[in-house]
């Protein structure tokens, strides 16, 4: 009966350990998936969990860590600079939907970086993470299979040393 149906007890310091390894997961990922909006540059996951202590955010155990992630970061917006790394994607469209779909697809997309329109629309640009489904769904439906959509990199972020004048 205590086997299959108890709750196995855990320790102060065992739970504190469990949320202090959530809280850097959770950081973890905010530093991975988020930029400086100026710079573009990746944060540090020790800035972001400065950030986090700093607006007093709580892990939630039975959350996942992604989640809470998401979360973390619409709160860390209110009180710095940060945004999600945008997407490079390419997709190429069939020439007779590519004008009506470019328009549809226009509010979703924030940088056009190169459009080239021969037999086929082919566009690469930017885009915010949390467009992708909705984009993705549009292609499909609007082309019925004939579109592709090609994710390029998950995240565009400068690397490198900054030169300071």
């Amino acid at each position: 009966q205590i086997l299959s149906k108890g709750e196995l007890q855990v320790s102060d310091k065992e739970r504190q350990t469990q949320l202090e390894q959530m809280f850097r997961d959770i950081a973890t990922i905010v530093a991975d998936k988020c930029v400086n909006p100026e710079t573009k540059r990746p944060y540090t996951v020790i800035l972001i969990e400065r950030a986090m202590k700093d607006i007093h955010y709580s892990v939630k155990p039975h959350k996942s860590t992604k989640q809470q992630a998401l979360e973390v970061i619409r709160q860390l917006k209110e009180t710095m600079q940060i945004e999600r790394a945008h997407m490079r994607l390419r997709f190429i469209l069939p020439a007779k939907e590519g004008k009506k779909l470019k328009e549809k697809l226009k509010p979703l997309i924030k940088v056009i970086e190169n459009e080239d329109f021969h037999e086929q629309l082919e566009i690469v640009c930017l885009i915010d993470p949390g467009c992708f489904r909705e984009i993705d769904e549009l292609i499909r439906s609007e082309t019925k299979g004939k579109g592709t959509l090609e994710v390029l990199s998950l995240k565009d972020v400068e690397e490198g040393d900054e030169k300071l004048e």
